[in-house]
């Protein structure tokens, strides 16, 4: 049934710009289709594509608990340019609360295993949450990310969350998303300038040097495929 849904709105959008695809998804699934951010640059253009054409496109996002200052200011500004509402979800304190008691404050650092339980509490379950019911979820990956996410398409089913992924720059470059933002005076976080590519939570992220992969200032201490649970088919 996912197969043909899917292959269904290939051939729909097929035509489609990425503002098209977007109001049409909008138009056809209501009130069901929502939108991550966290803010990142490829986060911030389709927030601009979504806020200027008024889409009743729900945007929300994951605060962890441990975020860049810088992330904070990037959401600030981005609420008073668009005027537009982003939902907010938390970790359960209580989590939160039992992992810090038991592991104390830097587990991550300790083992892949404990960084991935780390990321569950504070992203994947109010993700679970924040996803619930909903038909679309859309995204603002791109293959060039990381060798994990080469082999994504633009829709794809996702077997964890139960719904189909809509993934509009898959197919562009940092290059193109950095000149989108310049020419569209869209807000973006400060530690772009400064080396952060990929930005996730503060004790987990570092600027990269000329050269590395994008994704290897995402818990560079591990050797895994810099994924955090959120996105997996």
């Amino acid at each position: 049934m996912s197969a043909t849904i899917i292959n269904s709105l290939l051939e729909k959008t097929a035509a489609f710009t990425i503002e098209e695809t977007l109001a049409f998804l909008a138009n056809e699934y209501k009130d069901k289709v929502v939108f991550s951010t966290s803010f990142g640059q490829e986060d911030q253009v389709i927030t601009d594509l979504i806020a200027k054409n008024d889409l009743p496109i729900t945007i929300f996002t994951l605060d962890t608990g441990r975020l860049f200052q810088e992330t904070y200011d990037v959401f600030h500004k981005t609420l008073k340019k668009y005027k537009k509402h982003i939902e907010v979800y938390f970790p359960e304190a209580s989590a939160v609360e039992n992992l810090l008691n038991q592991k104390g404050p830097n587990s991550f650092y300790e083992s892949v295993e404990n960084r991935k339980e780390c990321c569950f509490i504070r992203k994947v379950a109010p993700l679970t949450k924040a996803l619930k019911g909903n038909e679309i979820w859309i995204t603002g990956l791109r293959a060039e990310q990381s060798e994990n996410r080469n082999d994504l398409a633009v829709f794809e089913y996702d077997t964890n969350f139960k719904l189909i992924k809509f993934n509009p720059l898959l197919k562009w470059t940092l290059e193109e998303v950095q000149k989108y933002i310049d020419d569209n005076n869209v807000p973006q976080n400060a530690l772009h300038k400064k080396g952060f590519i990929s930005i996730g939570c503060a004790p987990c992220t570092r600027a990269i040097a000329p050269g590395e992969d994008i994704r290897a200032g995402r818990w560079w201490w591990e050797s895994s495929h810099k994924e955090c649970g959120l996105h997996q088919k």
